[in-house]
């Protein structure tokens, strides 16, 4: 409901088109990065899984979709939600893949993916958006109003893990080492990318707040279905989320500096 709500919300452009495929470019370019230093970080290979899978998945649809709301109007949804689901492709082509690289083939990835509910959700929405069909505006309420109750159910998953977690055994390596990718060095490569790309200054200010938000709850779902310490991962989450808000003054005044947006 939230990615067929987002991606009807106005009419497909370039900057649409572009904006998840620059999101994916800056993210696989981190990644390479997150691979090559993650052997020399850790020596348990949980924590590696964990570097390399999690780091740099971010909130881009609970935090993410409203943040844009907040920031950039509503007009700002389409973006955030094609760049959502540019995010869910990643999760389920890379994260998937290193948590349970053990037991995973290539096969079983690409069914996963196919089986994904969203995938064909956006494709459907993506043709009533270009075909201009219209949707009742109650059925747009209702599609709305699913959108943002989805938010919710997730942030209650992660408040169950998070009620488990114990500061004294907390992994304050791990937990560091993924707010530093995830808020310090892929904000940074994301403005590089950006200014040297002809994407609208403000598509590219909307692209960068989906870089800058942080880790995602679904990070903990996949953590605990992989049995890849899951309370470690909210650990790391709620450290990230405690970074961001700290960091989100200095954030707007980035994107203002280099984008002039905001």
């Amino acid at each position: 409901m939230l990615i067929f709500w987002g991606l009807t919300r106005s009419p497909i452009d370039y900057a649409f088109i572009m904006s998840p495929l620059i999101y994916l470019v800056i993210l696989l370019t981190v990644f390479i990065l997150v691979l090559i230093v993650s052997k020399k970080i850790f020596t348990d290979s949980k924590d590696k899984t964990i570097f390399i899978a999690v780091s740099l998945v971010g909130n881009t649809g609970n935090i993410g979709v409203p943040l844009g709301i907040a920031l950039f109007g509503e007009q700002s949804v389409p973006y955030t939600s094609i760049i959502n689901l540019a995010c869910t492709l990643y999760i389920y082509i890379f994260s998937v893949y290193f948590f349970a690289k053990d037991s995973f083939t290539i096969k079983k990835s690409i069914q996963s993916i196919l089986k994904l509910p969203g995938i064909w959700v956006a494709l459907f929405a993506i043709l009533i958006n270009h075909f201009s069909i219209p949707i009742h505006k109650d059925i747009s309420k209702v599609l709305e109003m699913g959108a943002y109750s989805s938010m919710v159910i997730q942030l209650m998953i992660f408040g169950i893990y998070l009620s488990e977690v114990k500061i004294k055994t907390m992994n304050w390596k791990l937990s560091l080492s993924l707010s530093i990718v995830k808020h310090i060095i892929l904000p940074a490569v994301g403005i590089l990318f950006i200014l040297y790309s002809n994407i609208d200054a403000y598509v590219g200010a909307i692209i960068l707040m989906q870089l800058m938000v942080p880790l995602a709850v679904n990070n903990v779902n996949l953590a605990a279905l992989y049995n890849c310490k899951p309370h470690a991962v909210t650990a790391s989450v709620l450290i990230s989320t405690i970074c961001f808000s700290l960091l989100l003054y200095f954030y707007i005044h980035l994107i203002r500096y280099f984008l002039g947006v905001l």
